[in-house]
């Protein structure tokens, strides 16, 4: 009998390990690209690199007052999902076919990215209130499941 933690835990504790690199005041998310039981790639919320992180100058969104959920495009930092396609993309790594992992639902903007890689599976710990990016989801014929447990630290 295999009493191993299953492959969809393995690499939600993974995700949630990663987002402890997170350098958001709000919320610290992490993501992880697999195909084949192999992790491809890795995605933390953060500033662009060489940027002065959050930590250090402050948040945007706190200064200007902005909900969580709103005027994404209102802040410093890149999600988790927005990172572990560019740091694919870097390194020469498609993702297409790939699941992902991501410690919070995806947001609309990163839901769309994601279904222009092409990947097959999005599974997330934490739901986050964005109906059009399940809906897209739905709609891009890609599987969308919230995994529960304790994942985090």
């Amino acid at each position: 009998m295999d009493n191993r933690l299953p492959w969809p835990d393995y690499f939600m504790r993974i995700a949630h390990l990663v987002a402890e690199r997170s350098t958001c005041l709000r919320r610290k998310v992490g993501a992880v690209a697999v195909r084949d039981k192999r992790i491809l790639a890795t995605g933390y919320n953060g500033v662009p690199s060489g940027i002065a992180h959050c930590l250090d100058v402050g948040c945007l969104r706190e200064q200007l007052g902005i909900p969580s959920g709103q005027r994404h495009e209102l802040c410093r930092g890149l999600h988790a999902e927005q990172n572990v396609i560019i740091q694919a993309a870097v390194h020469g790594i498609s993702i297409e076919g790939a699941d992902i992992y991501c410690t919070t639902q995806p947001c609309l903007i990163c839901a769309k990215m994601l279904i222009n890689c092409k990947v097959k599976h999005i599974f997330f710990a934490q739901a986050y209130p964005d109906e059009l990016s399940e809906a897209m989801v739905a709609e891009a014929g890609i599987a969308f499941e919230l995994l529960t447990g304790t994942f985090g630290s």
